[in-house]
């Protein structure tokens, strides 16, 4: 099953789970004292419709930005002001689609091949045929996320935070990379 099935048959903790995980994953590494887990409580609202709104807008402050700041952490900032604050399976599914292409977005800035030409609805919608290895890896992320969300048998919450977490390694690896000038010549820097 590919990832639009898997979020169009997602229940609300599915859903609210993969959005969440799909925004960590965009998270470029933190300056400074800032928290490197910002938002780590909001995984505990991925299973609780009482906790899911308040734990969002805890997490939009914690990303408070001040102006200059790297436009990822903004549009991850306005993902969770979007959210839903109800916990409903219509409005989360929209809310996990725009996280999935977000989080397509920003490893497909840092791709090789970017993927140029072709928009990112139409990668994901290929698979990631055309993409590079950031962009295939993270539409195979998203697959397995949802599918273990999905699964009776599967490793819940703490299995998606492991995985989104290796995500983030991968990605922040190749930013690192590129800070230091190894990276494509035409670099979009997100740090």
């Amino acid at each position: 099953m590919d990832v639009l099935e898997l979020i169009a048959r997602a229940d609300e903790r599915g859903l609210a789970a993969s959005g969440v995980a799909c925004l960590d994953r965009c998270l470029p590494p933190p300056e400074g004292d800032a928290d490197p887990e910002p938002l780590r409580p909001l995984w505990a609202g991925c299973g609780s419709a009482e906790r899911w709104g308040g734990l969002l807008d805890a997490a939009y402050a914690a990303l408070e930005i001040p102006a200059g700041t790297d436009e990822t952490v903004a549009r991850v900032r306005a993902l969770l002001a979007a959210a839903p604050r109800d916990f409903a399976a219509g409005p989360l599914r929209a809310w996990a689609d725009a996280c999935s292409l977000l989080a397509l977005d920003v490893h497909r800035a840092f791709d090789l091949p970017a993927g140029d030409g072709v928009g990112t609805a139409a990668l994901r919608a290929a698979g990631a045929a055309g993409g590079g290895p950031l962009v295939t890896g993270e539409l195979r992320r998203q697959t397995e996320i949802l599918e273990s969300l999905a699964s009776e048998s599967g490793g819940g919450l703490r299995q998606v935070l492991d995985l989104s977490t290796e995500g983030r390694r991968v990605l922040r690896a190749v930013m690192s990379r590129r800070a230091r000038g190894r990276g494509r010549p035409d670099e979009v820097s997100l740090t």
